[in-house]
């Protein structure tokens, strides 16, 4: 039987750059394309990041080096920066970048309107799950979509399928390694309610990697040394690479601008090789040792380091809070978080067996030697924790004495059963620098050449490298007949080969000469210096994309007439049958419900319909809202939601866009609508009702929105617990129960009121939705009061108050109070007063007054 060679395209291999150092390092070890932010409007704001004026010569270096070069402007952009935005896109535009990188709605618009061909991606934080999501993003002109992070690999096969089906075909990026953020990408409002910096402005504080109490029916959870509760591990598709690759995915990217060169390096070059590695073997696709013999959960943190080779060790040592799969396997909540710390950690090293005599001994799990750095694990990461470097060691069976520099430790912190973590090993860091710190080009890109010649004429070498540029060198004196040595492979290759110290290396060479002909070696050696040169020149050339320098942002709205002036007007969100209740014993016109179960909107519809029956109102409406999210095969909680016949809908994503098109629908926060140009195209496109503005603008870039489009499309949530992190990680599955996900959990968030008390002391509020997602909400109620007198002024009429967990009876003084404010009969800071009084928890004026 004959074995068959599979061959199969790999995917790109995408990694981060904060800065120069960075960039080299990924180029020396085998990126594909690099992504990087300039000095504003991205996600990392807290990198070193490039400038505008670098770009000219960093695109040259990664485009001689066969590299892409991918800018991430990954942030919603506000009304008064368009101006700014778009000028510094034209400059991105003309400077020959690969690609942007994009979250904002307006902003991909417009790109298109400045560029009918440079390339957009869709960033994660578009949170985009499913395939009308990516049709949503190719509706706009981007040309590939990064799917966000919770996709599972057989969700992302569906999602191939599904855009096969609707011919929306994108290629598709996912990260593949580094740090998980434990709330949707673009759906994380916690850095804004606690401190006014936005995670979707790149200025994330990070609150996921904090200790929380846990607090179920006010009593506090005893979970332990477990404190860390939204603090995932590290993401490491090492042992599922096959799997993705076989998933089509076409880009796999690497998380980190914010890490130093040596970690870019590290996981580059470990992924390179496994990339490689999987191009190699007979059948590509088949998993990896590790794999094949049935190991798909990871190794316990008191087991890990043990045997995983040094790929793994490598990760662990470059940024390690332990790595696990993510959600490429499903949903596992035990293993998601294992709450133990929120920081690097680095390998596991082992347990402390004794101390004695200044001297430490460790029941060893990973090699250690003199000179690595450790700390010491005493279950109590938010404290200080010992650690140094260690300065000898001595075996002793399965175990090692250590010993350390003069008071470098305090020895009476450190116990039998603490863990031991390797947090250095200068020896790897040393290595991995000296893979991209030389002088000359260390990983190289083949080239292919094709060799003619007949005696009596000029030698020719066609010559192609990897990225399709082409060139012909001919020889300046003429092939002669050989008497001795002629031209045959064996010559040809060992002087066209000898590429050293260039970006190239030899990859197939094809010796067209069929007589015996003989060429000086100087002459070759004059030709392959020819070569390099030729290719040089067109890779340093920049990518030369179409752009309309008079093009303005300003031409993408459409003009409309003043409209007539109306009375503003409160909107109310109830979020359960008694709260509604409530809401309908006051003249409230519009109401919203969100349930935790779409099952009981068919209640709410119908004692709202008995309602309106015999209300005076003027046809008041309800509206009920989906979950967030929909992923592929989630359509029948949308079904659900629908069959409940409400009036309208609010709308949280791009599959409820398709769903509900032909009902009456308002665009809601998720959908992060923080400009006029994304206000624009939602409401034209999708015919959509009303827009809600998003909740990262504060009061002055609030008026600026509804200055620059008009204000009677939109509605502005006044009042609010603000909805901070909105998750795939259940957090009632994973310490309220011993079940993995919803299948055998036992349903722990139907039967307690949980609350998650963070370091000040403040108790958030924990739900959970019909797709077992959890919300944490602001424990404390925020009101932009102060504010609304301001924002009618300037033509703003719908204004939503949010309840959460009020009862009937605060529902119906809040709704009072904020009447009154409308009516003129108190000030925004006379309510700002009342609530206080009312509320036990307080009140703060939020996120919408922070400037």
């Amino acid at each position: 039987m004959t074995s068959t060679t599979t061959k199969i395209k790999l995917p790109e291999l995408l990694a981060p750059a904060g800065n120069w150092e960075c960039a080299q390092a990924a180029v020396e070890n085998g990126a594909d394309a690099i992504y990087f932010g300039l000095d504003k409007f991205n996600a990392r704001m807290r990198a070193d990041n490039f400038t505008i004026a670098d770009l000219p010569e960093l695109m040259e270096f990664l485009h001689l080096r066969g590299v892409k070069g991918y800018i991430a402007l990954n942030t919603l952009i506000f009304p008064q920066e368009l101006t700014e935005a778009q000028q510094y896109l034209k400059t991105i535009i003309s400077a020959g970048v690969d690609a942007l990188i994009v979250q904002d709605v307006g902003i991909c618009r417009l790109i298109r309107h400045l560029s009918p061909d440079f390339p957009i991606h869709a960033s994660t934080q578009m949170t985009i799950t499913s395939a009308t999501g990516v049709e949503f993003a190719k509706s706009l002109g981007c040309q590939l979509v990064v799917l966000a992070r919770e996709c599972s690999i057989s969700e992302i096969h569906k999602i191939q399928q599904q855009i096969s089906k609707k011919q929306a075909v994108l290629p598709l990026e996912v990260f593949v390694h580094g740090a998980l953020c434990v709330a949707y990408s673009g759906q994380c409002l916690t850095s804004e309610a606690l401190g006014g910096r936005s995670a979707n402005r790149g200025e994330c504080a990070q609150a996921c990697r904090m200790p929380y109490d846990l607090i179920a029916d006010g009593e506090i959870v005893d979970l332990g040394n477990r404190k860390y509760l939204l603090s995932p591990q590290d993401l490491a598709g090492l042992e599922v690479l096959p799997e993705l690759v076989k998933s089509g995915v076409t880009s796999l990217k690497i998380e980190g601008r914010l890490k130093a060169p040596e970690y870019v390096a590290n996981v580059t070059q470990v992924y390179r090789k496994a990339l490689d590695k999987i191009a190699e073997r007979p059948n590509p696709l088949t998993p990896f040792p590790s794999r094949e013999g049935g190991i798909k959960t990871p190794l316990s943190v008191s087991e890990r380091g043990r045997g995983r080779g040094q790929d793994q060790y490598n990760l662990e040592m470059a940024f390690s809070r332990g790595l696990y799969t993510g959600w490429f396997e499903g949903i596992n909540n035990q293993e998601l978080v294992h709450a133990n710390f929120g920081k690097k950690r680095g390998v596991y090293l082992g347990e402390v067996t004794r101390v004695r005599n200044e001297q430490i001994t460790v029941k060893l799990a990973a090699p250690v030697k003199p000179g690595d750095g450790v700390v010491f694990d005493c279950g109590h990461p938010e404290m200080r924790e010992e650690g140094g470097r260690i300065y000898g060691v001595v075996e002793k069976g399965n175990e090692v004495i250590l010993t350390f520099g003069r008071d470098d430790l305090n020895f009476l912190k450190i116990h039998r059963g603490n863990k031991v973590w390797k947090t250095s090993d200068p020896e790897l860091d040393k290595q991995i620098r000296q893979s991209y710190d030389g002088e000359y080009p260390q990983f190289t890109r083949p080239i292919n050449i094709e060799v003619y010649g007949e005696i009596g004429e000029k030698l020719i070498a066609v010559v192609r490298d990897e990225i399709g540029n082409i060139v012909k060198i001919e020889s300046e004196i003429l092939l002669v007949e050989a008497h001795t040595k002629p031209l045959n492979d064996e010559k040809l290759k060992e002087q066209l080969g000898r590429l050293g110290n260039t970006a190239f290396c030899l990859g197939t060479l094809t010796n067209n000469i069929k007589c015996h002909a003989m060429l000086p070696v100087s002459e070759l050696n004059k030709m392959r210096r020819e070569i390099v040169n030729q290719l040089e020149k067109l890779r340093s050339k920049p990518k030369l994309w179409q752009l309309n320098h008079h093009a303005r942002w300003q031409d993408l709205i459409t003009p409309e007439s003043s409209p007539v002036p109306n009375s503003p007007s409160l909107i109310v969100l109830a979020r359960n049958i008694e709260q509604l209740k409530a809401v309908l014993t006051t003249d409230i016109k519009t109401v919203y419900c969100e349930f935790e179960n779409p099952r009981n909107y068919r209640e709410a519809v119908k004692i709202f319909r008995e309602w309106r029956h015999s209300s005076i109102n003027p046809v008041p409406s309800i509206f009920v809202a989906p979950p967030r999210i929909t992923k592929p095969g989630e359509t029948w909680i949308l079904k659900q939601v629908k069959d409940a016949e409400a009036d309208g809908y609010l709308i949280r994503n791009y599959d409820q866009l398709e769903y509900f098109a032909n009902e009456r629908c308002i665009a809601d926060f998720p959908l992060n609508i923080a400009n006029p140009l994304t206000a624009d195209y939602l409401r034209q496109r999708f015919n959509l009702e009303r827009l809600t503005a998003s909740y990262d603008l504060n009061i002055n870039q609030l008026e600026d929105l509804i200055t620059n489009y008009p204000a009677q499309h939109f509605e502005v949530t006044i009042h609010q617990h603000i909805p901070m992190f909105h998750m795939e990680h259940c957090v009632f599955c994973a310490f309220l129960s011993e079940g993995t996900d919803y299948t055998n959990c036992g349903r722990p968030c139907e039967k307690h009121d949980v609350k998650m008390r963070d370091r000040v002391g403040s108790e958030h509020i924990l739900k959970a939705d019909s797709g077992c997602r959890n919300t944490v909400y602001n424990g404390t109620a925020q009101t932009g009061a102060e504010y609304v007198q301001r924002l009618i002024s300037l033509g703003l009429q719908h204004l939503r108050i949010e309840f959460l967990n009020e009862t009937p009876e605060q529902v119906t003084k809040t709704i009072h109070y904020y009447q009154q404010l409308l009516q003129g009969e108190i000030t925004g800071s006379q309510l700002w007063q009342k609530l206080k009084l009312q509320n036990q928890l307080g009140v703060t004026r939020g996120a919408l007054g922070m400037m």
